[in-house]
């Protein structure tokens, strides 16, 4: 069996040259071929240039308050969804032992005296 190829031309294919964002106007024109290094500023390693003056200081009270809410949330909900689970996975227990057709699935707690 003989298999088709689709018919392409040169136009509907094209190399186009990568300019860096960082230059304000190409250096090459279209097509010309020719590709010039990236220029490279050096720039200090440090961060001061985004550091900001605080108009107040830090509280740190009210941080560490959050920070503790922050725990206390995460270990609540933590806790509900270890119960959730525990409570589906008992829940599809005794619904699959009724399925079977058995008689003893539920659980009767008898009081202590």
């Amino acid at each position: 069996m003989k298999t088709q190829r689709p018919i392409s031309s040169d136009d509907e294919h094209r190399v186009l040259q990568f300019r860096p964002r960082t230059s304000p106007s190409p250096a090459t024109h279209r097509g010309s071929g020719t590709v010039q290094p990236l220029r490279v500023t050096p720039e200090p390693l440090d961060l001061s240039r985004f550091e900001q003056p605080r108009p107040e200081p830090d509280d740190f009270r009210h941080r560490m308050l959050a920070n503790i809410a922050a725990l206390a949330f995460t270990i609540a909900l933590t806790a509900v969804g270890i119960w959730l689970a525990v409570s589906i996975a008992d829940l599809r227990r005794t619904q699959d032992c009724v399925l079977m057709g058995r008689r003893d699935c539920a659980k009767i707690v008898t009081p202590q005296i």
